[in-house]
């Protein structure tokens, strides 16, 4: 007989074959990650029930190790899933393959090749779990509810972090259940197609392995769709691995003995590992004292109680808190709840029990702070509304009025920002991953089945907390599954998770350098920090005792309160709803898209009791105001309206086409004065659309690469289809030189992408359209004519010399006029918002930063706030060259250094910088970006950007920036 043992991430299976190779035994289960302990009981369930001997092999993600350990043959996983495929699915193409934390394809035509997911488990078992949890069902559940769905959103499947940014606003804004399952399911297909493929194309006999493509019938409905095949889901799917591993078995064991040794070695330990966190009970008991002092003084709340009280409430993503506090900053009340998707009706449950519970209330106050701010606002007419920020700065500096770093972990995001004379100077979120976050820990918490509260506490006390790193939560259950194999205790590795949760926060999301540098008066607060082996880590690895108020997870709330009471006149009554309206209020949501603009929204209309609406989900406006945004406060719209004023002119020679991305976004007006000159018809492709994208996403070939890079796979191919003779996207390893910087160089990418382009895009291959890629140099007038008339005669022999001289002449004469008309209107802006007292903020990014797909209505959003827009490049020649402490070799980094450096003359002026994830050049940037700033006093900004459309995080950041101008104003 056979066995073949495949351990997965997160489950285990096991087949048993009989001389004829037909299952006699099969399981799949999950492991919860005792993994040692599952494989002992199958392999001694085997034993006993059907042979003590067999020939037998190892396979799995996680089995590696484990086989090892115990002297048993491993087998490649994928070479396993060949294996079988071979012998139960012939003539197979290609296998897609899901599992728990992994996602696979393997491509067996034209070459066999492998693509498997290395950095984000986004796409994946573990990932649709997540989000059917976060839609309250269970994963069966959610495929049921989606096979009835109308419609599907954009929804991010990188990671869950994202996922959830764009699906919690689809819940709170009454999104249909089946709607938002449907749109994970595509989600996870996009993400497999442009994550793993890589623009490999998917086709012929298509295969469908692994537990979500066998249970889930939207998932695999979701791939034949896009993929315009009809996969196959094979008899025994979830077994591929395990019987590919059986057939390679050709080693016969004891059974019995094996699982002797696999328990043998699950008792040793031999992992790497931190000091405890506790040397002993006292110390322990020192800290916890220490730590109960500070405290918010509590007092009764009587029925009849009727001195004034200000009402805090913080209207998060997932939960609602809500304090009462006394004209002493007093706590009189608190309630904690999740917010269900919508806030209002607890929030109106909550008021109603306060006016019930105590007749006489005089409420001299309510402020509401959070994701619901403006919502609960609109609903019961609250008196202020304060930035989450400030809410928090303002309760962490009632505890420590000298505090200089406030921290704030919550479930799925963090808040970390630094206070300077007074004012918070910078702010630091959790853009990119969750895994310094408390859901990090309940993930894990769960999968070893245990309760979050009992988890934490199992480490305080451990005595080799196990060394996991800083790392996502995919590989950080690799290293918990590899520390268990090493013999870990759960106590070991609670400790372990508790201190990786405090190193990612200091050194992925805030990045610190050293832990000094963050401050010395810190305040920590949010719901991860009532756990004390998170506290505790982090008091050691600051090197510094910390102040974590006893309402830590109530910091927003309570801080609320305070900033209402500190507004309140003495004998103010709060504008909030009373008891008579709260008894008749009422609230109708409606989700419907908005056509006014070419955003096309999609909008929630909330609809209230006294006629009042109040609408969410609009990037501009004009829904509220029925008017268009006239872009005059907005030079990214002028930008753009200058771009589109390049129209095709008929010409004799032909079509050419132009793909509206990258450094296109700037240069377009020179490539287009050029070709029209020569006689062309010139198109160029439209702005960027989510459809375009998701037209090209098939042959992008890494999922690594900035989104702006992505988005040109589908501009190739939109004027692929459009007929053109040729299309021209030139490399240029040089930009032009405005004398700036060390040197002028493009960034690789965008001077090197129509290399990727020409090698992934069917398109513009043989029998294709004509693609021109070669390399070009504008930064040389001289040369360019001679240069660019032995490219283009290749391809089109009767051009003239003296026909390319005059149009390289008209073309560089058009270039200068394009930044001569920008910076001349980016200066008409700047002098009419000075003479208004308008706040001017300097966009700065790239050129293809302008491109509304790319940068979600940033610009338009900043102008809701009342400032004035410009871009860099507007202002970047108004600055000398200046030393940096980096090689300022980028064309596009000189500008902004420069832009950075203007603001830092000018009062009015501040900078806020726009970075696209995946840019690498960025990651030296940033950081010189910001000491210019600081150097010059200013407070520095940071937007990540990419395919995500909620700007939910973006707008808490603009608004906490302009909270923390108002206050140094004040100052």
């Amino acid at each position: 007989m056979k066995v073949g043992l495949d351990v997965g991430s997160t489950t285990i299976k096991c087949v048993v074959l009989d001389d004829t190779d037909h299952i006699i035994y099969s399981t799949y289960e999950r492991h919860l990650s005792h993994i040692l302990e599952k494989s002992e009981e199958l392999l001694r369930r085997v034993a006993e029930q059907y042979t003590p001997q067999a020939q037998l092999a190892i396979s799995g993600s996680a089995g590696m190790g484990m086989a090892e350990s115990v002297q048993i043959p491993f087998v490649q996983e994928v070479y396993a899933t060949r294996v079988a495929a071979g012998r139960l699915a012939p003539g197979t193409d290609c296998i897609i393959e899901l599992g728990g934390e992994d996602a696979k394809i393997l491509f067996l035509t034209n070459g066999v090749e492998v693509r498997m997911n290395g950095s984000c488990a986004g796409g994946t078992g573990a990932f649709i779990d997540q989000m059917a949890t976060l839609l309250k069902m269970g994963a069966d559940e959610m495929d049921i509810a989606a096979q009835k769905a109308e419609k599907t959103y954009t929804i991010a499947s990188r990671c869950g972090v994202f996922a959830k940014s764009d699906i919690q606003p689809l819940i709170n804004q009454g999104a249909k259940a089946p709607d938002i399952a449907a749109s994970i399911y595509q989600a996870v297909v996009n993400q497999t197609i442009a994550g793993l493929a890589q623009g490999r194309p998917i086709c012929g006999q298509v295969l469908y392995l692994g537990g979500p493509l066998t249970f889930s019938r939207c998932l695999r409905e979701s791939f034949d769709h896009t993929l315009g095949v009809r996969g196959i889901c094979p008899e025994n799917s979830l077994l591929f691995v395990a019987l590919g591993a059986a057939y390679y078995a050709d080693q016969e064991f004891d059974l019995t003995a094996v699982a002797d040794r696999l328990r043998l070695h699950g008792a040793s330990e031999t992992y790497r590992s931190h000091p405890p966190l506790f040397a002993n009970r006292e110390e322990y008991e020192a800290f916890h004292a220490r730590h109960a002092k500070a405290a918010v003084p509590r007092v009764p709340f009587g029925a009849d109680y009727s001195a004034p009280v200000h009402i805090g409430i913080d209207s998060g993503s997932t939960t609602v808190k809500l304090a009462v506090i006394d004209q002493e900053a007093r706590l009189l009340f608190t309630d904690y709840r999740p917010n269900l998707g919508n806030p209002v009706p607890l929030i109106r449950e909550v008021l109603q029990k306060l006016y019930e519970e105590h007749p006489a209330l005089h409420v001299a106050s309510v402020t509401t702070t959070g994701y619901g701010e403006d919502l609960t606002q609109n609903a019961f007419h609250t008196d202020y509304g304060v930035v989450e920020t400030v809410a928090h700065f303002t309760a962490a500096r009632h505890f420590l009025p000298n505090v200089d770093f406030i921290i704030d972990i919550g479930g799925q995001d963090m808040k970390c920002f630094k206070i300077d004379h007074g004012a918070i100077s910078d702010i630091f979120l959790n853009e990119a991953c969750s895994s310094g976050c408390g859901s990090f820990l309940q993930t894990f918490a769960q999968a070893l089945g245990r309760d979050i509260k009992d988890f934490a506490q199992l480490g305080l006390f451990a005595k080799r907390p196990v060394d996991l790193g800083s790392r996502c939560t995919v590989f950080m259950n690799s290293s918990v599954k590899q520390a268990q194999k090493d013999g870990a205790t759960i106590e070991n590795i609670s400790a372990g998770l508790s201190i990786s949760v405090v190193k990612n926060a200091i050194y992925k999301v805030i990045r610190a350098a050293s832990p000094e540098e963050l401050g010395r008066n810190i305040v920590v607060q949010g719901g991860t920090f009532y756990n004390e082996a998170v506290l505790r880590a982090f008091e050691k690895e600051m090197g510094v005792e910390v102040v974590r108020p006893d309402i830590a997870g109530l910091m927003g709330a309570y801080g609320a309160a305070l900033y209402g009471k500190g507004r309140a006149r003495a004998d103010q009554v709060s504008t909030v709803l009373d008891r008579e309206a709260l008894a008749g209020f009422r609230q109708e949501t409606e989700s419907r898209q908005c056509g006014l603009c070419g955003n096309n929204c999609q909008l929630t209309v909330n609809t209230f009791a006294d006629g009042a609406t109040f609408i969410s989900g609009n990037r501009c406006d004009r829904p509220i105001t029925g008017k268009a945004d006239d872009g005059a406060w907005n030079l990214y719209a002028y930008k753009r309206k200058l771009i589109l004023g390049y129209k095709p002119v008929p010409g004799r020679r032909g079509k050419i086409g132009l793909p509206l991305c990258l450094n296109f976004w700037e240069l377009l007006p020179f490539w287009h004065t050029f070709f029209t000159k020569l006689g062309f018809t010139v198109y160029h492709s439209p702005f960027s659309s989510r459809n375009l994208y998701v037209q090209g996403q098939g042959t992008i070939p890494s999922d690594t690469v900035c989104f702006p890079a992505k988005l040109a796979h589908g501009h190739i191919q939109f004027l692929s289809k459009l007929g053109v003779d040729a299309i021209f996207y030139p490399c240029m390893t040089y930009n032009v030189d405005e004398g700036l910087g060390d040197n002028h160089y493009n960034c690789p990418v965008v001077a090197y992408y129509p290399e990727v382009i020409a090698g992934n895009c069917p398109e513009v291959q043989e029998g294709g359209t004509k693609f021109i890629y070669d390399y070009v140099g504008i930064h040389r007038p001289k040369d360019f004519s001679r240069k660019i008339f032995e490219i283009l005669r290749k391809t089109f022999p009767d051009l003239t010399k003296q026909e390319v001289r005059e149009a390289a002449d008209a073309a560089y004469a058009e270039y200068a006029n394009h930044m001569a008309l920008l910076r001349k209107e980016g200066g008409r802006m700047m002098e009419r918002a000075r003479a208004e007292g308008r706040r001017i903020i300097v966009l700065a990014g790239r050129p293809y930063h302008v491109d509304p797909e790319i940068n979600h209505g940033i610009d338009t959003l900043i102008t809701q706030f009342g400032a004035a827009v410009v871009t860099e490049d507007s202002v970047s020649d108004q600055v000398e060259r200046f030393p940096t402490t980096v090689l300022n070799q980028w064309t596009y980094h000189s500008r902004l250094y420069a832009a950075a450096k203007y603001c830092c003359t000018h009062r009015d002026c501040d900078l806020v910088q726009l970075v696209s994830f995946g840019c690498g050049l960025d990651a030296i940037t940033t950081d010189e970006t910001r000491e210019i700033l600081h150097a010059g006093g200013k407070l520095y900004t940071q937007l990540k950007i990419d395919e995500i459309t909620n700007l939910g995080a973006v707008r808490i950041r603009l608004r906490s920036l302009f909270a923390a101008l108002d206050e140094q104003k004040e100052a």
